[in-house]
């Protein structure tokens, strides 16, 4: 086994070994990915990725929060530049959302090989109560819902997108067609059906 010449810190090396896990599961899928083969593409003894992660569950979950952190950062990122009407942060948080799932086919390979744990439906629960959270504040401005009813219309965006990403993942639509249908259903969740029914007479 080779060893590295360059010793790296704590964080840098369990950095260095997510990136090379996830280039496991992108080429192999992730059955593909365990501790020994971890170890053996990144270069490093197996004690050091037993250290870090402990199992192999555990370090599919570190490598799903890592790809979940990454969505987020590139969602928050293309909301600061986005126009700020309601519909512009609606289309740019839908062209976010299926960059990420064209960009990151591994997320559901991840989701896949840990479907059934408990432990990793609380980091999805989280997970997802995070994103959902970056969603609502980004559209509260926009819309004149309350906070619990505009944050529920959220969760059901959510739902719809996920949805649409497998329709996209599978060949069935575009992104361009994706992104727009998204952006329909979020924009139209803003207002009230009464809302809606007063702007339509």
């Amino acid at each position: 086994m080779a060893t590295p010449t360059t010793r790296l810190s704590k964080q840098a090396r369990r950095e260095q070994l997510l990136e090379t896990a996830l280039t496991i599961v992108r080429t192999q899928g992730a059955d593909g990915l365990t501790l020994p083969t971890l170890a053996e593409a990144a270069e490093v003894s197996r004690p050091i990725v037993y250290d870090h992660f402990g199992t192999r569950h555990g370090l599919l979950i570190a490598l799903y929060q890592r790809l979940d952190e990454q969505h987020r950062a590139a969602l928050t990122q293309a909301l600061r530049e986005a126009v700020p009407t309601g519909h512009e942060v609606a289309r740019v948080m839908s062209a976010a959302y299926f960059a990420c799932a064209t960009a990151m086919p591994e997320f559901n390979a991840v989701s896949a090989a840990l479907r059934g744990s408990p432990e990793m439906e609380a980091v999805q629960r989280e997970a997802l109560d995070g994103y959902t959270d970056l969603m609502a504040t980004a559209l509260a401005p926009h819309s004149g819902l309350p906070a619990q009813a505009l944050r529920l219309r959220c969760v059901g965006a959510l739902g719809a997108a996920e949805a649409i990403a497998a329709e996209l993942n599978h060949g069935h639509t575009t992104v361009e067609d994706a992104v727009t249908a998204l952006t329909d259903l979020i924009v139209s969740a803003l207002t009230t059906t009464a809302s809606r029914t007063a702007q339509s007479r």
